[in-house]
């Protein structure tokens, strides 16, 4: 993506939660699937606590507080409720230029030309194979469905313990989810700002990058293909 095109994402970070609506009928049909992959929300009444806290502190306009951990919670609760949070954007905003987003228009999944993803899920795919970008992002939204399925990495009880490697699991997914967002910076940003979406792919956005540099859950070099909208989100 040209610097130009950076520059103007940038101009419109903002801190505006409302719910965006999707303004092409075309892209209509792709919310709508969007909504059934919807990530179900996790860890009982307690999740439930947890997430009508974080809106709270969203709705006073301030993420940098509200990506921090409440005094006394628990911080996988906090990682697991924000992890869930950020996969449903993704789908929300993958939802509205998913009819521009196609084996042909994007027949690898990257973020321009320096910055190609390949996928293998260690599962059913265990060697890296190239995709195209709805592909990967298929194959990512199942292996999440799975990852958060499994009660033993995503327990879903108030009290139930979380598995040692829990953090490690989230950062995983985290990765890979900026890898969604990158996508669509470099590639359908254009198609965004038609929407009118911009302000909300950059909030989203900038609550993701505040998110994973406060817990430090995805490594710096990982950020690189948005290098110079990070550093403008970080820069105090």
């Amino acid at each position: 993506m040209a610097p130009m095109q950076l520059s103007v994402c940038t101009t419109t970070l903002c801190l505006d939660m409302s719910a965006f609506s999707v303004r092409s009928s075309a892209n209509q049909k792709t919310a709508s699937p969007s909504e059934k992959r919807k990530v179900n929300p996790l860890f009982g009444s307690k999740g439930s606590e947890l997430e009508r806290l974080t809106t709270k502190t969203l709705e006073k306009g301030n993420l940098k507080e509200a990506v921090k951990l409440p005094a006394g919670e628990d911080i996988n609760q906090w990682l697991g409720i924000h992890t869930v949070d950020f996969c449903n954007q993704i789908n929300h905003l993958y939802a509205s230029v998913g009819d521009f987003c196609t084996p042909k228009t994007c027949p690898i999944m990257n973020a321009g030309s320096g910055y190609k993803y390949k996928w293998a899920d260690g599962v059913t795919i265990n060697r890296h194979i190239t995709v195209s970008a709805p592909e990967y992002v298929e194959y990512l939204e199942d292996w999440i469905r799975t990852q958060m399925g499994d009660k033993t990495i995503f327990p879903q009880k108030t009290g139930a313990p979380f598995p040692p490697e829990f953090k490690d699991s989230v950062k995983l997914i985290l990765k890979r989810l900026f890898r969604v967002y990158a996508h669509i910076y470099h590639s359908h940003f254009k198609k965004i700002v038609h929407l009118e979406a911009e302000a909300h792919l950059n909030t989203s956005f900038k609550h993701f990058v505040l998110f994973v540099t406060e817990f430090k859950l995805v490594d710096k070099v990982e950020l690189d293909a948005l290098e110079e909208l990070v550093e403008k989100i970080l820069d105090p």
